[in-house]
């Protein structure tokens, strides 16, 4: 009976082990389930962003008004009645040279001592 005892002791010791300190226990269905939520975040803003995909190809589609948007943004379009102007920022002035210093100036003066 002793041994009985003591084998199913040392059973539940490695099944506990495996359920808490393993691999594929507790902590792996911990590391499983925050897998799953960042999958799910990911798919989340994956559908956000084939969403607004699916919208701008239908607008694509349908009207001319996209395309003409796209196209002045995008490749510079100037339609037929327009005139471009183009605004140039004034480049900035050249910075003063900086002053000599005073014992190097000083010894110029005098015939470079």
């Amino acid at each position: 009976m002793k041994w009985l005892a003591a084998a199913l002791t040392i059973v539940l010791i490695l099944l506990q082990y495996r359920l808490w300190i393993a691999n594929d226990g507790v902590r792996g269905v911990e590391r499983l389930e925050r897998a799953v939520a960042a999958q799910m975040s990911q798919n989340a803003r994956l559908t956000e962003r084939n969403s607004r995909l699916e919208a701008q190809v239908q607008d694509l589609k349908s009207g001319t008004a996209a395309i003409e948007e796209l196209a002045r943004s995008d490749l510079g379009m100037i339609g037929p009645n327009e005139t471009f102007y183009q605004v140039v920022e004034p480049a900035p002035a050249a910075a003063p040279p900086p002053p000599a210093a005073p014992a190097k100036a000083a010894r110029e003066a005098h015939g470079g001592r």
